[in-house]
């Protein structure tokens, strides 16, 4: 994992507010923190991480490496296979 994104990783965890470079991370009310990648929302997490609501229009919009890299390392299980991108091992439309 990169050193961006363990620290986007501890931000999501801890409940603050955090930005590097191209990523950011915004602590909301009631626990919940939101990750925007280029300013383009990517993910909406809860209970310090655990939980994890991707994006899904963002991603099918912006499939990039950096994009799935960043959800990966939130715990997400996205892929790209043959230009289909897979979510949790299905395919999205």
């Amino acid at each position: 994992m990169r050193q961006i994104e363990q620290k986007m990783v501890e931000a999501v965890q801890k409940g603050y507010n955090w930005e590097l470079a191209n990523t950011e991370v915004l602590s909301c009310r009631n626990g919940m923190s939101d990750v925007f990648l280029h300013g383009h929302h990517i993910a909406r997490c809860w209970d310090c991480g655990l939980t994890v609501d991707v994006d899904t229009d963002t991603l099918l919009d912006w499939p990039t490496r950096t994009t799935m890299s960043r959800l990966r390392a939130l715990g997400v299980d996205v892929c790209k296979r043959r230009g289909d991108i897979y979510l949790d091992g299905e395919k999205l439309a």
